[in-house]
């Protein structure tokens, strides 16, 4: 992360860490998509040494839009977090960006031990993935039922399709980004 610094338009950078599996996802930020895109070279050799140095690999590498960055509370030494992968058809994105917004955040700040949620988008492919952080373990596991509810009612509602849920352990977030509601 020392390094990432160094580079013009970096904002920030989390990593979510799953130990039994040994999955890692690291994010970097940028302010603009300019400096993402020139930033791809430095980033790449970094990222390879670091994969490297762990013996591990880099299965992919995704560019998305940051759509909605909220953070009710710190996230504090202990938190968790809960990343859910969907598709739709690319022109309902919007709508997805919105119900995210204006109907899941307000809802996902009621449950105990919310941190903070995030909505990144591919307007191209139609894909999002949104992260929420939880205060702990066990505040995640406690949540899991009510969210599963609500992913299930807005998924259906949006015609989306769920792709993927994880949860992780977060490494560490140094986001510079600004509050997007």
């Amino acid at each position: 992360m020392p390094n990432m610094s160094d580079i013009f338009g970096w904002v920030g950078m989390s990593l979510m860490v799953d130990r039994a599996s040994g999955r890692c996802i690291a994010t970097t930020a940028w302010e603009s998509e300019d400096a993402l895109h020139d930033s791809r070279m430095r980033v790449r050799s970094m990222r390879d040494g670091l994969a490297e140095a762990l013996s591990g690999t880099v299965d992919t590498v995704e560019e998305w839009e940051v759509a909605v960055m909220h953070r009710d509370h710190l996230a504090g030494a202990s938190a968790c977090t809960r990343c859910t992968w969907v598709r739709v058809d690319p022109a309902g994105i919007d709508q997805v960006i919105e119900t995210f917004r204006s109907g899941l955040l307000p809802e996902l700040e009621k449950i105990e031990g919310f941190r903070s949620a995030s909505l990144f988008v591919d307007r191209e492919t139609g894909r999002g993935v949104g992260s929420t952080v939880w205060a702990s373990r066990e505040e995640l596991d406690n949540s899991r039922s009510q969210v599963d509810r609500m992913r299930a009612e807005v998924t259906r509602a949006m015609g989306a399709d769920v792709l993927e849920v994880a949860e992780f352990r977060l490494g560490f977030a140094h986001l510079r980004v600004p509050e997007l509601v």
